[in-house]
């Protein structure tokens, strides 16, 4: 009897930590309750993406990668600017909207919006193919509205009374903040979601609203989310564009499906670099339903017609940590012009069940750039491993005892004169970090570069580099990283223009004594710290390393199984520790079982 009344009571009580459980937990969390797959019209076609592409693209993607589990589309920004043109935006541009000031679709771009039909014929044609549909909106309400003072649908004020016109983004000025603390701000918010429902839109990615993350923000993100649950449709809600304070975490995860963590990402090492620092930081906000977005996949055919600049190795690089630290998978090239190395990289069924069914992801360790990541199997003993070779070529040099540390360079100190000795040295090794802020436009120039000697000097760009990486673009003769002249004061000047983290080595000819450069900022965003170093023997530069997991510390014991998940095979079994060799930029992600 004692047992059965202890059983009543173990259930009642789990019972109510149950019903406590579900009130706490929003409803909207089961709207994307694993991460998002699907595809963004931005990197392709930035802001001229027309009706008739996006029915190519969803064609395709009913083909290509709607069988793997990839379901939304998403219109991305100035769908309501017939005139855009690129990855631009005009200022005063002429939008299209109603009376209400909500913006509608240009009859330029897409036709099928004529007579306020709005998005629903092409949504409708998106979810024909099994589909789900997206679009982009700014927070707020058009400058436009305002200027025309349209009324607020629902209520007895107009656009002037809600708008906060002191809150604008500040690189797309099409908007006024709207004040959401008033019933009114809400019921424009609720005016325009709701007509988002009844357009048939599955998903709404929201621009300007999670950075700074503001005050206003804050209220307009709450308004956001209220107008949505009235609708009673299942709309997922992202929020862009990062970098998301980690210190808005609760907020914003009991507010949005997914929050992006990075500015607008591109194919870049160095942004790929920051990612991994940006996602282990967001560790305690991941989970169902609720996603830190590291943002787009730039990889196939992007920026209108341009195949990726990522390499092979920085693409399973790309795809690995997005897919074991749960990010979003937002493909962001062109579906008709699929490549099979590019389609293989989105649809490894292997690969997409770490991003969908895996828990507790997390990194282990980050040692010089060589990174672990694990992650749970649910209902299994068995681990997800992801292993990272983040170096770039020179990484793995000893820096600290350079012939020359500079100051921090910045705009405010933008140049230094550098004289060392290079007497005896048979390489000279000029280096760039960013020193420690995590910034991507890290732009730096060697300018006039001479080697002297007593029977002369020799300009070092007259010499071919042995070694050069750039963090961002890459290093070039003349031109600064993103090739532009290099300037002073206007006039053109000789040097090499580069990016941190940045390493260029040259093979030193005989007979000179001395190096002259001054250093010089080419970005005002620059924040950067310039070094020489000098080598009296060749250095041997690593283009791999060994990366060992200790199998204790992700909870394994005795002997395990290991299968590369990229390549489809069992690779053997290990004891203690497990260890593989892997590429520079590149990765690899196992699945390790115990053995019984």
């Amino acid at each position: 009897m004692r047992r059965i009344f202890v059983l009543a009571f173990v259930l009642s009580l789990l019972a109510v930590l149950s019903a406590i459980n579900a009130q706490t937990t929003p409803k909207f969390w089961q709207y994307a309750p694993t991460p998002v797959l699907g595809w963004n019209s931005w990197d392709i076609f930035g802001t001229t993406v027309t009706e008739k592409q996006i029915k190519e693209q969803a064609d395709a993607m009913a083909v290509h990668l709607l069988p793997s589990g990839y379901k939304y589309l998403t219109v991305d920004i100035q769908w309501y600017e017939p005139e855009s043109k690129g990855h631009h935006y005009k200022r005063n541009a002429k939008l299209t909207m109603d009376e209400y000031g909500r913006l509608t679709p240009g009859l330029k771009k897409f036709p099928s919006a004529a007579s306020g039909k709005g998005f629903k014929p092409l949504a409708d044609y998106v979810h024909s193919k099994g589909l789900k549909f997206g679009i982009h909106i700014m927070r707020g309400i058009p400058k436009q509205a305002v200027e025309k003072n349209t009324p607020v649908l629902g209520t007895n004020v107009k656009a002037r009374d809600i708008a906060i016109t002191s809150s604008v983004c500040r690189w797309n000025p099409d908007m006024y903040g709207v004040d959401a603390t008033k019933p009114e701000g809400q019921a424009y918010y609720n005016s325009i979601i709701q007509m988002y429902a009844d357009w048939g839109v599955d998903f709404i990615k929201v621009d300007d609203i999670s950075r700074p993350y503001d005050d206003i923000q804050k209220a307009e993100i709450e308004a956001i989310r209220k107008a949505i649950n009235e609708t009673g449709r299942p709309i997922v809600l992202s929020l862009s564009p990062g970098a998301t304070p980690v210190a808005a975490g609760n907020h914003v995860m009991k507010h949005a499906n997914q929050w992006r963590i990075t500015d607008d990402f591109w194919d870049r090492w160095v942004l790929l670099l920051a990612m991994f620092e940006r996602l282990d930081a967001w560790t305690p906000y991941r989970g169902a339903g609720h996603f830190p977005d590291a943002d787009m996949l730039p990889i196939g055919i992007i920026d209108f017609n341009r195949p990726t600049h990522f390499t092979q190795n920085e693409q399973y690089t790309l795809m690995s940590l997005w897919s074991i630290a749960r990010s979003p998978l937002i493909f962001g090239g062109d579906m008709t012009k699929l490549d099979d190395f590019t389609k293989q990289m989105l649809t490894n069924p292997e690969v997409l069940k770490v991003n969908q069914e895996s828990t507790n992801n997390r990194q282990v360790s980050n040692d010089g750039n060589l990174i672990v990541w694990a992650a749970d199997i649910p209902g299994s003993e068995d681990k997800y491993v992801a292993l990272f070779n983040a170096q770039s070529k020179g990484d793995d040099i000893d820096k600290k005892n350079a012939t020359y540390i500079g100051p921090i360079m910045n705009k405010n100190n933008r140049s230094q004169k550098i004289d060392i000795s290079i007497k005896g040295a048979k390489q000279l090794i000029l280096f760039v970090t960013g020193a420690g802020d995590g910034f991507a436009y890290d732009r730096v120039a060697w300018v006039d570069p001479v080697l002297h000697g007593p029977d002369g000097d020799l300009k070092l760009i007259d010499l071919k580099w042995s070694s050069a990486t750039a963090g961002s673009g890459e290093p070039r003769l003349n031109r600064t990283a993103n090739n532009r002249p290099i300037t002073i004061r206007g006039k053109k000047v000789e040097g090499i223009g580069t990016a941190a983290e940045s390493t260029i080595i040259f093979d030193l000819p005989k007979g000179y004594e001395t190096f002259s450069v001054t250093g010089m900022v080419t970005d005002s965003r620059t924040t950067a710290q310039m070094g020489v170093m000098t080598s009296k023997k060749a250095l041997k530069l690593k283009d791999k390393a060994d990366i060992s997991v200790d199998l204790k510390q992700i909870g394994l014991h005795g002997k395990v199984k290991v299968r590369d998940l990229w390549r489809h095979k069992d690779i053997g079994v290990f004891k203690g520790y497990f260890t593989q060799e892997i590429n520079q930029h590149g990765a690899g992600l196992y699945r390790i079982s115990p053995v019984k």
